[in-house]
């Protein structure tokens, strides 16, 4: 006896809100189709139809079966006659949603928790910059160091406290094993360097359209948001798709890209000398006008860490002391998880500032020669000296390969420099991430007074457009004490002098 086959119906449709027996006709046709052909079962073409009307944005270049119906729905929203999903509608996307995914979360809560205890003595490791470096940091360094899961460590110049892992803290540990906290809240936060084929002497003739260009093109604050789009291609991505927690977090994601949130994250224009040359940097001695940006994951990296940590925590149970430490093995669902959210995370970073520094290349009216990128709050696989399969995690602290470039700022004020890695072992091929801060916000906006802050802008020729006493130059260390101290780990190749600074409100709560 052959099986019923289920059809949509047009009773239902209209339930969910659509009502329309145009728009009603043209799902039907597709969904029967599908449900013909043996392509989808009916609740999962129902959720694909939920989801479009909900957010048809979200899927506008998804080449799929739906690719037309979602084209339509799109310009039915934009001649101001969109279809929104009843209450009943709402509902049933959110059960859906719940009941298509495999119960992995509610599996994995209810399975006992597996406590671990801290190895009496902890793997050794190299710092750089011993005497800059404050007790906060080793302590948390000296903690990771006695996980039982750790192999090779190395503390980096502009290291400080931080949560878990300190900020320019390195640690491999065994290869299926991955820490969220050890990767950072900001995954992936980056540092995107475009040089541009104009001379130094261009902000004397176009400081001010220099200064328009990132009024316009760049935006700050928790939650910004973004209009117009350069670039949507990532969003085609498949693995938008892989899990309901990236599900869930698409169209924020989609609705921030090319934004730089708040903290010390920033965009600015500066001059970049050149000292000499190199096949990889591959530019003339001299000095062009550059675009520097400092910004990572916004919303989507923050959700993807904090839902993870927390998960990571629950199902690795560690002393106190060590509990912001807790990893997820790539063996199980959950470390998977989090190893596809991650890599994602690192791709929308990087297309974020592609995102900033195209559409003012195009404003410019150039393209760059060079366009330079490095990131760190990340974690890689990658191969010690001796051979073995790690998990490489860099909290602030950059990749340092001799085959790649970096950027390594030091503040508003100060210069910062384009490297070339040396590989360095002892270092597992790391560097600094930036002039590290030698004082806490709070301590900052409690002890630097106002007026010297000015002075310090003053002095340097900075225009500055958002910041606070928080991210004043007085908070970080001093940036050439810190490239002394890792001269072993990288080459500089050109510093970067920054002239016009743009960050977030002094208002806003830091996120970075």
């Amino acid at each position: 006896m052959e099986t019923e086959i289920e059809y949509i119906t047009k009773e239902e449709m209209a339930s969910w809100g659509i009502v329309s027996e145009e728009v009603q006709e043209k799902f039907l046709r597709i969904s029967n189709g599908l449900v013909n052909n043996g392509v989808m079962p009916k609740k999962q073409i129902i959720r694909q139809f939920l989801l479009i009307i909900d957010n048809p944005k979200m899927f506008k270049k998804a080449k799929n079966k739906f690719f037309n119906i979602t084209q339509y729905i799109i310009n039915l929203e934009e001649k101001g006659t969109p279809i929104t999903l009843s209450e009943e509608g709402k509902n049933l996307l959110k059960a859906l949603d719940t009941k298509i995914e495999t119960p992995v979360r509610e599996k994995l809560e209810n399975q006992d928790k597996v406590t671990h205890t801290l190895l009496e003595t902890g793997i050794s490791y190299k710092v750089w910059g011993k005497d800059d470096i404050e007790d906060g940091a080793y302590n948390q360094m000296n903690i990771a160091s006695k996980l039982p899961i750790s192999v090779a460590g190395a503390l980096m110049p502009d290291a400080h406290q931080g949560y878990g892992l300190p900020i320019g803290g390195v640690l491999a540990t065994t290869e299926n094993t991955i820490i969220p906290f050890a990767v950072g809240v900001d995954i992936a936060c980056r540092m995107c360097m475009s040089i541009y084929d104009f001379p130094a002497s261009v902000f004397e003739k176009e400081h001010d359209t220099l200064k328009n260009m990132i009024l316009e093109h760049s935006h700050f604050g928790i939650g910004c948001t973004t209009r117009k789009k350069f670039n949507e291609d990532l969003f085609d991505k498949p693995d938008w798709e892989a899990t309901k927690v990236i599900r869930d977090l698409k169209y924020k994601a989609y609705e921030q890209l090319g934004t730089s949130g708040t903290g010390n994250h920033f965009v600015e224009w500066g001059i970049v000398e050149v000292y000499a040359q190199d096949d990889l940097l591959n530019l003339p001695v001299g000095k062009y006008l550059a675009l520097l940006s400092h910004s990572g994951s916004r919303g989507f990296g923050g959700t993807i860490a904090n839902h993870y940590s927390t998960l990571a925590m629950k199902k690795t149970v560690l002393p106190d002391e060590a509990k912001h430490l807790a990893w997820l093995n790539l063996d199980n669902e959950e470390g998977m998880e989090y190893w596809i959210a991650m890599n994602l995370a690192g791709e929308y970073a990087s297309a974020n500032h592609h995102e900033i520094h195209n559409k003012i290349s195009k404003a410019l009216g150039h393209q760059p020669l060079k366009r330079i990128e490095n990131h760190h709050n990340f974690a890689w696989k990658e191969k010690l000296a001796d051979g073995r399969t790690v998990m490489v995690h860099r909290k602030g602290a950059t990749p340092a390969s001799k085959t790649e470039l970096g950027i390594i700022p030091g503040s508003m004020t100060e210069p910062g420099f384009v490297v070339r890695g040396k590989g360095n072992v002892d270092a597992i091929s790391s560097a600094s991430h930036g002039a590290g801060r030698q004082m806490s916000r709070t301590k900052a906006i409690k002890t630097i007074p106002k007026d010297v802050f000015q002075k310090a802008i003053d002095d340097a020729g900075i225009t500055l457009i958002g910041s606070g006493l928080d991210e004043a130059p007085m908070a970080y260390k001093d940036i050439h004490k810190v490239m002394a101290h890792q001269s072993d780990l990288v080459e500089v190749l050109a510093k970067f002098t920054p002239k016009i600074v743009r960050m977030a409100d002094s208002k806003e709560k830091a996120e970075d």
